[in-house]
């Protein structure tokens, strides 16, 4: 497997952290970050890259030293996995990294470091809480690069042509040919000076602190959806369908809240996510069970239908990365039937998606780790992003709204990359 130390053996030791990491800053513009309201990891270097199917046995093969024991203590393996499996990308993005050292934090607010090397190299517990004050001093006291202050922003495809083809997909659907497809944008940016990734994840952090931040290889964003979470033997996800955009005033909001509830479009589109689902996670589970009714989310830009799903495994737990793979992709970014949708998505879209709607996240050799959707995402390279944003069809969908909604979607990334 690929190797950063050639081969050699891995131990990861885990040590507590009497101190207080704010994990983006710590993470930059090169190392890797998944977090949620300051739960989750910063991760800095590399220790080794594996493909996503080889990640359990590279995981396995590490000798662990952990003091702590909690999920995502000892080697953990981050990645940001595409949408196809057979994209032009396609293996390079299936890659994970096991970064060489780790700062964590559980929601109970406990903090602690991994650091992975060969076993003479490895630092003991003072050293390793050394190493990460000096990565946040040097993070801190870096020069802030002045960033762009022109953009050139262009669509993929014309927003005419987009609305004729969403048009299309909704006369197959009503033909019975699918019950729903996810159909994306793409923005291509092109900017004056290279746009900086860590005041990118600052301004999404200040405008969706409720969302998970990721970071990984300059694919950046802020989703709300979780796709599914393993700890031990407990399983959760909270699918995501059924936007609407927000008003801009409290009353306006509210009745554009009732009004997507009240939606049976929305509702039906939701439904269908919630049940593939809800059936996809039973094949693994002794029982799940969801939520009745779903629930509104309002973000700073939109609102979502979400429903919760929470499962107990059976024995042996799948991993989390396991049921990634079973999950994705869900109705939500791509449509029912699964295989129908994909197809008529290459059709029709007009672009290769790469990382977004794929699913970003973590797996720990126990097999516990959190996969997020990524969606409400960019790639960046330089003074160079791509952006999207999608929504589902069914039956009943207009193109003109549909088309509204993208433009809300996209604004997430375009406030967060366009700051003059």
């Amino acid at each position: 497997m690929p190797d950063a130390h050639g081969g050699a053996a891995l131990v990861a030791r885990t040590r507590r952290l009497d101190l207080d990491v704010d994990l983006p800053v710590l993470a930059g513009a090169d190392g890797v970050l998944f977090e949620r309201a300051g739960e989750g990891f910063a991760g800095l270097g590399v220790a080794t890259q594996v493909p996503a199917e080889l990640a359990a046995t590279a995981l396995a093969a590490i000798d662990v030293d952990d003091e702590v024991g909690l999920p995502g203590c000892g080697a953990v393996a981050f990645g940001a996995l595409p949408f196809r499996d057979d994209g032009p990308e396609a293996e390079r993005h299936r890659l994970l990294t096991i970064p060489s050292l780790v700062v964590g934090r559980s929601g109970d607010g406990t903090r602690w470091v991994t650091t992975i090397s060969p076993p003479a190299g490895a630092a003991d517990a003072g050293a390793a809480t050394a190493q990460v004050a000096h990565a946040l001093a040097a993070a801190r006291s870096g020069s802030v690069p002045p960033g762009p202050s022109a953009f050139e922003v262009r669509a993929t495809l014309d927003p005419a042509e987009w609305c004729d083809r969403v048009a299309d997909a909704v006369g197959r659907i009503n033909a019975g040919k699918l019950d729903k497809v996810v159909l994306a944008r793409e923005l291509r940016i092109e900017a004056d000076a290279p746009i900086p990734v860590d005041q990118v994840l600052a301004r999404l952090r200040n405008t969706y602190p409720d969302c998970y931040l990721f970071s990984v290889d300059g694919f950046v964003g802020a989703t709300p959806e979780l796709l599914v979470a393993r700890r031990g033997d407990i399983v959760r996800a909270d699918p995501h369908a059924g936007t609407t955009p927000r008003r801009g005033d409290p009353d306006a909001d509210a009745r554009a809240a009732a009004g997507l509830f009240a939606s049976a479009t929305y509702r039906h589109e939701h439904q269908v996510a919630v049940e593939e689902v809800h059936q996809t996670l039973l094949d693994f589970s002794s029982y799940v069970d969801h939520e009745a009714e779903p629930r509104v989310v309002t973000l700073a830009n939109v609102h979502h239908l979400a429903t919760k799903v929470e499962g107990r495994l059976s024995h042996p737990p799948a991993s989390a990365l396991e049921l990634r793979d079973a999950l994705h992709p869900t109705p939500a970014v791509c449509g029912r039937p699964t295989d129908t949708a994909r197809d008529l998505i290459a059709e029709l879209e007009g672009f290769d998606r790469g990382r977004y709607a794929g699913s970003v996240g973590w797996v720990d050799a126990a097999g516990n780790g959190v996969w997020a959707v990524s969606i409400r995402c960019a790639q960046l390279d330089g003074p160079n992003a791509t952006v999207w944003g999608g929504n589902g069809m069914v039956g009943g969908s207009d193109p003109a709204t549909e088309l509204v909604e993208t433009r809300a979607k996209l604004q997430v990334m375009l406030n967060a990359l366009i700051r003059p």
